[in-house]
């Protein structure tokens, strides 16, 4: 059964493309803090936004060169995980307030978790949406009790790859293959 396609279908077709777009554009900046993927992190911004995040104030690349080292000297990993996201469009710009969790694995063994959100006014430019100011309201802090990581024992455990950041990542691989034995414990 085809359903026509109304203009008022239509333009919903429209908000949730524009909405995806958004949403990949915040995920970008997290994956490329995460992974130390600078140009990945770089595409969640136009080159002239402007982020207020904790004791920094400046433009995206500042952003990227003050954060990664801080973040690899803190931290064996990282993860920034972007949870309910509501979005406001009006024509080419967007407001988006991002609840996140940050969780980070410090080189002391000791495990630190953050929740606050981001609040993100984006435009699209030339077709294309991208993080024009963000500020950061980061809610609260702590630290988590360290456990073992799970399954660290099992010999070949990364034997599809070492998480780690950077492009030896293995979710750079392409394409994805698994190389472990079957086996069920």
């Amino acid at each position: 059964m085809d359903i026509p396609i109304s203009p008022e279908r239509l333009a919903r077709l429209s908000e949730v493309l524009d909405r995806q777009d958004i949403l990949d554009a915040l995920t970008r900046f997290s994956r490329g803090m995460d992974r130390f993927d600078r140009e990945l992190f770089l595409s969640a911004f136009h080159k002239d936004a402007v982020i207020a995040a904790g004791s920094f104030v400046g433009g995206p690349a500042e952003l990227y060169d003050w954060a990664a080292p801080m973040h690899e000297q803190g931290q064996a990993a990282t993860h920034h995980n972007l949870l309910n996201v509501t979005y406001d469009i009006d024509g080419d710009t967007a407001h988006t307030e991002t609840y996140y969790l940050f969780v980070g694995r410090n080189r002391d063994e000791t495990n630190w978790i953050a929740g606050g959100r981001y609040l993100d006014r984006l435009e699209r430019r030339d077709g294309e949406w991208r993080i024009a100011l963000r500020t950061n309201a980061i809610e609260w802090s702590g630290l988590v009790p360290t456990l073992d990581i799970p399954f660290k024992d099992v010999p070949d455990v990364h034997l599809n790859g070492t998480p780690g950041r950077g492009a030896s990542d293995p979710s750079y691989r392409r394409p994805l293959t698994n190389l472990r034995e079957p086996q069920i414990p």
